[in-house]
């Protein structure tokens, strides 16, 4: 194994951000091999830098993305290593970004190698996992690293050869002069490679050129330890002499311990010890609950300890919320004027006069993100230091929280990320790991594993916001809508972060509610401040999942009051292809892109509507209690239509015969992934639509396990999914697809239940909804 190999597997943790371009590359030299770096400090530049600035991604809703600090290195033996800063969750973002490189580089796959880094913004960039985004902001940076190599590799062949640059080329890891009929190894002139100037211009490979990218059949880098049980998840670490803990967290957001007796506990065999943690009042931020750890040498104890401690608990100001007399409450605040948010024409003067009126109020519950592997963590404080392990979204928010709890410097922090079995944006909150970090300090450095069963998952999760949303709107003669009313009553998640914040927010209401493309001359949308009583947070598709069902499910009841084909009538809605300005209908956040890049695109949107239906066979004729159900979605700079089709038996019974999805979401890179985000997105959204819920009584989360919060049984699935993919040239920015194939999925089941039986269904979870009266 060569010295630079060893630098590789090591680079995660070696400061190089303040170097020098100069100093680097000798220090580099040293290690007999490539090593190059791309980022804020300009390491690396690339030719067509506009290209980085347009589709690498300016922003995000809260934030703003680094430019991307990748880490590649080629070994004396030909190893090339790359670096994956982004989390694998099942996405496959380990294997996507670093296969971008290696097409870029001329690499064999075979002969490649990915590291994970840990959280460090200074050299990676953003590492926050979510939105959507990991590939639509770091593809063009990622090519960069790899074509910038793959130059200084020619470089090196042209000096040692003495031939100009311009006769070489490179193909599948070796560098050749077709002039001489001579070749090197990668690995032959990783040294010499490593001695040149990083060039200031580096060409990109012609789409043409693409070995990997666009291409099916790589799999993931994980697969084969995933099915041989041999990679490392966030519950999986051990550490010498660790031991481990579950807590004892108030039953209610906000409530706190008002006395406990830890003698039971410390009876049972195994148990260390019993140690109170603090919580932190609302808001919660990604701070622990609080409650009472029990430190035991294995898991069972630790949770056998905690079943006996006897615990008062001082519920606070929630302890009355009651989900069911909450949804009166959003009814309420739904049903009168609220603010005003989106406004053209004079909707409530035109919903006054004579026509036909259609009013229909839609209800999502809270969910929870139930992800297959729970939260675990394991932290181990040492000599000033902290180390923790950790399935999390977001490495740097992880560091941030564990040092601000410890009140230690970020520096003394180092975050290792695991494979997330899971994550849906629970695991972008570290309120879990700060939790390791604290018991392994009060345990005077000892390692100390936090295990979360699935009863802490389900009853202390970040929720999916409760939401109630009423529409209205008026058919003229013809049937075409002249007015469209929108009140959308949800908490919002930054109650979360800031005290006191009620109401949908900017970048929320920008999720499916106020950027709603229909030609349609009088629009308004209103957002009534309602407050949140338990933790809020991000979940796949956010809120683009209650106003997604509730705009969709309506556009299909307006068609059926105007005697039209749904699908017909939504094309007509959506009108012709023109792109528009976000701005233009109100939305200031446009998910954080920018709004001339990334216009709301009719075209596109209207092409997913028509593939979805011409692959489902919209219209054919189905068996008795059969139903075809159709919607649409934009979000996360993606448009996405799915077709549904329905059986519901005599007694009520579901079933899905088959499920149609089409989706747009610019160049596809890799498209296996694709294809599985949408196949994945399609069962969580069935899911959800048919028993999610988490309902809440005297402030306490009332579901536990699965089964009370039902997730998609294998036998429950669709029989035939199939998904139909638009394709594009790269010529445009990439969009999203992890969270795009959810939002369209509760509309279309729930407007084929009424094409089956038709029983109209605006409640979610749909359960036994569907029974005959």
């Amino acid at each position: 194994m060569s010295a630079a190999f060893d630098f590789a597997k090591d680079s995660a943790n070696t400061e190089v951000a303040s170097m020098s371009r100069r100093t680097w590359l000798k220090g580099v030299g040293a290690f007999t091999g490539l090593a190059l770096t791309v980022g804020v400090n300009g390491l690396v530049l690339a030719a067509d830098a506009a290209p980085a600035k347009k589709y690498g991604g300016a922003g995000m809703p809260g934030g703003t993305v680094n430019d991307p600090l990748i880490f590649v290195s080629i070994g004396a033996d030909g190893i090339v290593t790359i670096i994956a800063h982004r989390s694998e969750m099942g996405q496959g973002i380990r294997t996507s970004l670093p296969l971008v490189v290696a097409d870029e580089l001329d690499a064999d796959w075979g002969r490649v190698r990915v590291v994970q880094a840990n959280a460090d913004e200074s050299r990676y960039g953003n590492q926050n996992t979510d939105g959507s985004r990991s590939m639509r902001h770091f593809f063009t940076p990622m090519r960069q690293v790899g074509a910038t190599a793959r130059l200084m590799l020619v470089s090196a062949a042209a000096a040692r050869w003495n031939v100009p640059a311009a006769e070489i080329t490179t193909k599948n890891h070796e560098v050749l002069h077709a002039k001489s009929n001579r070749k090197l190894g990668y690995g032959e002139l990783a040294v010499d490679a490593a001695k040149l100037q990083v060039p200031a211009q580096v060409p990109l490979k012609d789409p043409s050129q693409f070995r990997y990218i666009g291409k099916d059949a790589f799999g993931s880098v994980d697969f084969r330890d995933i099915v041989t049980g041999n990679t490392q998840y966030g519950i999986d670490t051990r550490l010498e002499g660790m031991l481990y803990a579950v807590i004892a967290r108030p039953p209610v957001y906000g409530g706190k311990v008002a006395s406990f007796d830890p003698a039971e506990a410390l009876k049972i065999p195994g148990v260390v010890k019993v140690i109170e943690l603090k919580g932190s009042p609302p808001p919660a931020k990604f701070n622990p609950l609080g409650g009472i750890a029990v430190i035991a040498r294995n898991t069972w104890a630790a949770i056998k300890g905690r079943e006996a401690l006897k615990i008062t608990w001082d519920n606070g100001p929630h302890g009355g919320y009651d989900s069911t007399a909450f949804k009166t409450t959003l009814q309420e605040a739904a049903r009168k004027p609220a603010k005003v948010v989106r406004n053209s024409g004079d909707t409530m003067a035109v919903l006054g006069q004579a026509g036909k009126r259609i009013e229909a109020e839609y209800y999502i519950p809270h969910l929870a993100h139930a992800t297959m592997e729970p939260p675990a963590a394991t932290a181990r404080t040492a000599n000033g230091k902290c180390e923790v392990w950790a399935c999390v979204q977001d490495p740097q928010a992880t560091r941030d929280t564990v040092a601000d709890r410890l009140g230690w410097k970020t520096a003394d922090v180092k975050v290792n990320v695991t494979l997330l079995g899971g994550g849906f944006g629970r695991k972008s909150k570290p309120d879990f790991v700060a939790e390791a970090a604290l018991l392994s300090q009060a345990m005077a450095g000892v390692p100390v594993k936090v295990t979360w069963t699935r009863e802490d998952d389900l009853r202390h999760d970040y929720f999916h916001t409760v939401s109630l949303e009423h529409l209205e709107s008026t058919l003229d003669a013809k049937g075409k809508p002249q007015a469209w009313l929108h009140r959308t009553a949800a908490p919002t998640i930054a109650s979360t972060f800031v005290a006191g914040a009620k109401g949908e927010q900017p970048g929320e209401l920008g999720m499916g509610a106020i950027n709603i493309p229909f030609v349609i001359p009088n629009i308004r949308i209103e957002a009534p401040e309602v407050e949140a009583h338990t933790r809020i947070g991000w979940f796949r598709s956010v809120y683009n999942i209650p106003h997604a069902f509730a705009v969709q499910s309506f556009v299909a009841e307006l068609a059926a009051a105007a005697k039209r084909d749904h699908r017909e009538f939504l094309l007509e809605l959506i009108g012709p292809a023109r792109q528009i300005n976000p701005q233009e209908m109100s939305d200031t956040t446009n998910y954080g892109e920018s709004p001339v890049l990334y216009p709301l695109d009719t075209g596109r949107m209207r092409a997913v509507v028509e593939l979805a239906t011409k692959e489902a066979g919209w219209g054919r004729k189905v068996p008795k209690g059969h139903g075809l159900g159709l919607a649409v979605a934009y979000s996360f700079m993606s448009y996405v239509a799915t077709v549904i089709e329905v059986a519901v038996a005599d007694d009520g019974t579901i079933s899905i015969p088959r499920v149609d999805m089409a989706i747009d979401c610019g160049p596809q890179i890799t498209p296996d992934r694709i294809r599985s985000q949408v196949e994945g997105a399609c069962i969580m959204g069935l899911s959800l639509a048919l028993t999610g819920e988490i309902t809440f009584k005297n402030g306490s989360a009332e579901q536990g396990n699965f089964h009370e919060y039902e997730v998609l049984r294998a036998f429950s699935a669709p029989r035939d999914l199939r998904v139909h993919m638009v394709q594009h040239k790269y010529d445009m920015p990439l969009g999203g697809v992890g969270e795009p194939g959810t939002p369209p999925i509760a509309p279309a089941l729930c407007n084929a239940i009424f094409a089956a039986t038709g029983k109209r269904i605006r409640n979610l979870p749909i359960r036994d909804q569907a029974k005959k009266s």
